[in-house]
């Protein structure tokens, strides 16, 4: 399916923040995982959500969906997880195969579990390192494809723990992965980390979750993580708090068209990386203000370029500021974000390919992205493919409300974290 952006004088409203698509799937995981029931309320229900769900059902959950109100009651497994009837599959639920790897080894019964994803996850979001990882810790696996890719069988009852290693440059969810099923390991579990950790913020988010339901873990400015065994997860009432990565997308229209919006749902002292948005485009010129817990953001619609930046902790919100330095004046390089090529798609390509379409000067390396903005004469309007990548469909949406005739391929693709995107945003343009 294609959708045309129309432009828009002026961006305005209110709006709020979708649920925190992390929060929401590390919940889902803890709480299956945990004693006693839990009610998450205000639950992200998206495609790696609905993965997630289908997921831990099939491991012994049981999960009841309230769709009117956003609302997920579960019943946990106290630890003891069941052996699936058939595999497992999660789409291109990157996270959602990562901490399956793990926990599905933690399952007492002798068996096999098969993991499998979609054809982008069977061939461009590898997961060696995270096997690597885990068969020190005494998990077994197989690829059956691609080496290094799923899908993968794991062999039940292989969760040993002790102590293992990784690499920090490639994903924070082969750490999250350790991190959630190391509690109900045989012995205690340490990671440690070869050079820099990238995504902290989102180990953050895992951590912060799992003491939410009654397991601590510590670390020493990650570059060692320890964890006991012999903890176990609590069911709780959780609220889940605003995405800050999606909102992104609302604030980056403002400031590249102009006006004023209200977002709610948002915690100023969140633990989300990608609340460096909001600096961001502070930085770039636009005003920001929080009020009784929402965040009032406004705009001239001039913007100046941020220059040089490392983004490493905050891949997910690369692509929309690549758009929006599209229109600001100057150079902005976006530097240390090699992990970008493992996403959903090549973000670093085709980021870079589907501004050039617009006559957008940008290009990249293997590690950095770079936009010189702001010649508006010579954008144009072009197809801009999705990708099959949510983050790309929403960043070029933003692009189309300034350039006109821009017309973008493959607009489901928001269904992985956002399906009310497009809704949403025609409730602030104008």
């Amino acid at each position: 399916m294609s959708v045309e952006i129309k432009p828009v004088t002026t961006i305005s409203g209110t709006i709020e923040a979708p649920p925190s698509k992390a929060h929401t799937l590390r919940a889902i995981i803890l709480a299956s995982l945990a004693k006693g029931s839990s009610v998450i309320s205000r639950a992200l229900l998206a495609e790696d959500q609905r993965y997630a769900i289908a997921a831990m059902q099939k491991l012994g959950a049981q999960i009841d969906v309230d769709e009117n109100n956003h609302t997920l009651f579960i019943q946990g497994v106290d630890g003891d997880l069941q052996l699936p009837a058939e595999p497992l599959f999660v789409g291109n639920s990157g996270v959602t195969i990562r901490l399956l790897a793990a926990l599905v080894a933690l399952i007492k019964t002798p068996g096999e579990v098969i993991l499998d994803g979609d054809e982008r996850m069977r061939s461009g979001r590898p997961i060696e390192d995270l096997l690597l990882a885990l068969s020190k810790l005494g998990v077994k696996t197989r690829c059956l494809g691609r080496p290094g890719c799923p899908p993968l069988a794991v062999t039940t009852h292989t969760f040993l723990g002790g102590k293992t290693e990784l690499r920090g440059d490639k994903s924070s969810q082969y750490f999250s992965a350790i991190l959630v099923a190391a509690p109900y390991a045989q012995k205690n579990v340490t990671i440690e980390t070869i050079d820099e950790l990238n995504s902290k913020p989102y180990i953050d988010i895992t951590l912060s979750s799992m003491q939410d339901f009654g397991v601590f873990a510590q670390h020493d400015q990650y570059r060692k993580f320890s964890i006991n065994a012999a903890q176990g997860y609590q069911g709780r009432e959780l609220n889940i708090e605003g995405d800050y990565s999606n909102a992104a997308y609302f604030m980056g229209a403002c400031a590249i068209c102009g006006g004023r919006i209200t977002i709610g749902g948002l915690r100023s002292n969140s633990a989300q990386g990608d609340k460096f948005f909001v600096q961001a485009m502070e930085k770039m010129g636009c005003l920001v203000n929080w009020q009784n817990n929402e965040l009032h953001f406004s705009s001239s619609g001039q913007l100046k370029a941020l220059g040089a930046v490392r983004m490493n902790d905050y891949p997910d919100i690369v692509m929309p500021l690549a758009v929006v330095a599209a229109f600001a004046d100057g150079q902005t390089t976006i530097n240390n974000v090699a992990h970008l090529k493992y996403k959903e798609s090549d973000r670093l390509a085709v980021t870079v390919k589907e501004l050039q379409k617009l006559g957008i000067d940008a290009d990249c390396d293997e590690s950095s992205l770079t936009v010189r903005g702001c010649n508006q004469a010579a954008y144009h309007g072009a197809v801009i493919s999705g990708n099959n990548d949510h983050r790309i469909v929403m960043s070029f949406a933003m692009a189309g409300l300034k350039i006109p005739g821009v017309l973008i391929e493959g607009e489901e693709a928001v269904n992985k974290s956002y399906p009310e995107f497009f809704t949403n945003l025609k409730k602030i343009t104008h």
